[in-house]
C-alpha cells in the first residue's frame, strides 16, 4: 500500500503544511467520509462546517480558509487542484492494463508497424498499413483500420474503433467505446423517395492531447476531413458530424452534438446537451450552457444560453419576465376592465353632436 506523511504530500504538491508534518495519509475521500488516515479538500466555503466536524487526517484548504485546531493541512492557492494530485499520487496505478506487449489473441496484419513498448491486449484487431506509435496502448476488442496512422503515448480502452486511414496525434485517449471515422450521416432521396446513401471518402483527423468519451462518436467526412483541434476534450455520448472542425482547447460535455461543417473556435465550452446546427461558426472563448442550440454563428466572445442561444445577460433578463408572466396577465386584465369602465364612463357623458 503507497503511503506518504503530510510533509512529504506538502513538497509533491507545493503547498505549506499545518500540524502533524509525520501524520500517515494512505487514502483520500470526501469530509463527511474520510478517515484519520485519508486526505480531503476544503473548495467552497459553505463546507466550512463539515470541515470542523471531518475526521480527515488532512484537509486541503486555502490561505482564506480558517484552521481548526487539533487538525493537519496543506495550504495552496487551489485546494481542489492540491487534492487532485494527492489522489492520483495515492491511487493511480501506472499500468493501464493487466498485459504486457502484444497478446497471442491480437490479429495483427503483416504490414502494419507497430513501435517500441507498444502494449496489444487480447482480440484488438490491427489492420493492413496501420502505423502505432512508441509506448501507445490499445484495449481489449479494440479495432484500427487499414492505413490508419497513430502517434506516441495513445491509451485506446476497450471496445473503441477507428476505422480506415484516420490520423491520430499524441497522447490521445479513447475511452470505451469511442467510435472514430465511421459514417457520416448523408443520403440523396431519388424521385421514388428512397433515401441514396452518399459515400463518406473523407477521414477523421485528432491532434495532441485530445480525450474522446466513452460511446462518443466522430465522424468521417464526406471528402477532405472532420477535425478536432489539440488539446480537446469531449466527453461520453457526444456526437461529432461530418467535416466538422473542432478548435483548440474546447470542452465539450455530455450528449451534446455537433452538426455537419460545424466550426468551433479555441477555448469554446459546450454544456451538457447543446446543440450545434450545421453550417454554423462559433467564435474563440464562447461559453454555450446547459441545452442551448446554436442556430446561427457567434461570432463575440462570451456566455450564451437557450435555444437559439443568446447572450446568457439577455437570457437571465428574460427568465425574469417570463416568471413574472402570470403577473403580467392579471395586471393586463385588471387594466382591460379599467378602460371598459372608462369608456363608459365617456359614452355617458360626452354631449351629442361633440
Amino acid at each position: 500500500m503507497t503511503n506518504f506523511t503530510i510533509e512529504e504530500l506538502a513538497k509533491l504538491t507545493n503547498s505549506s503544511y499545518l500540524g502533524n508534518k509525520d501524520h500517515i495519509i494512505i487514502g483520500v475521500n470526501t469530509l463527511d467520509s474520510a478517515s484519520s488516515s485519508e486526505a480531503s479538500f476544503l473548495a467552497n466555503p459553505r463546507y466550512e462546517e463539515a470541515m470542523k466536524q471531518s475526521k480527515a487526517g488532512v484537509i486541503c484548504i486555502n490561505a482564506k480558509a480558517i484552521a481548526v485546531e487539533g487538525k493537519n493541512f496543506l495550504i495552496s492557492d487551489d485546494p481542489s487542484a492540491t487534492f487532485q494530485k494527492i489522489a492520483e499520487i495515492l491511487l493511480l496505478k501506472k499500468e493501464k492494463l493487466g498485459f504486457r506487449d502484444i497478446h497471442p489473441s491480437a490479429v495483427i496484419h503483416p504490414t502494419a508497424k507497430i513501435g517500441n513498448n507498444v502494449t496489444i491486449a487480447p482480440h484488438a484487431v490491427i489492420d493492413q498499413d496501420v502505423i502505432l506509435g512508441d509506448n501507445t496502448v490499445v484495449g481489449a476488442g479494440c479495432y484500427i483500420g487499414c492505413s490508419t496512422t497513430v502517434g506516441s503515448n495513445c491509451c485506446f480502452y476497450a471496445n473503441s474503433v477507428i476505422r480506415e486511414a484516420c490520423k491520430i496525434g499524441n497522447n490521445v485517449i479513447l475511452q470505451p467505446g469511442a467510435i472514430i471515422g465511421s459514417c457520416g450521416f448523408g443520403y440523396i432521396p431519388d424521385k421514388s423517395g428512397n433515401h441514396i446513401k452518399l459515400e463518406q471518402l473523407g477521414i477523421v483527423i485528432i491532434e495532441d492531447d485530445v480525450e474522446i468519451g466513452a460511446n462518443s462518436t466522430v465522424d468521417r467526412a464526406r471528402f477532405k476531413a472532420t477535425i478536432i483541434r489539440k488539446g480537446t476534450k469531449i466527453d461520453n455520448l457526444v456526437q461529432i458530424a461530418h467535416n466538422s472542425e473542432i478548435g483548440e482547447s474546447n470542452i465539450i460535455s455530455a450528449q451534446s452534438g455537433v452538426a455537419g461543417s460545424a466550426k468551433t473556435g479555441k477555448h469554446v465550452m459546450l454544456g451538457g446537451q447543446v446543440g450545434i446546427l450545421g453550417h454554423v461558426e462559433i467564435t474563440d472563448m464562447v461559453m454555450i450552457a446547459t441545452r442551448g442550440g446554436v442556430s446561427k454563428s457567434l461570432k463575440k466572445p462570451g456566455k450564451y444560453r437557450g435555444s437559439p442561444a443568446i447572450d446568457i445577460h439577455e437570457y437571465n433578463r428574460q427568465q425574469v419576465h417570463i416568471r413574472k408572466l402570470e403577473k403580467y396577465v392579471q395586471h393586463i386584465k385588471y387594466l382591460e376592465e379599467k378602460i371598459k369602465v372608462i369608456e363608459k364612463q365617456l359614452d355617458i357623458f360626452t354631449p351629442p353632436n361633440s
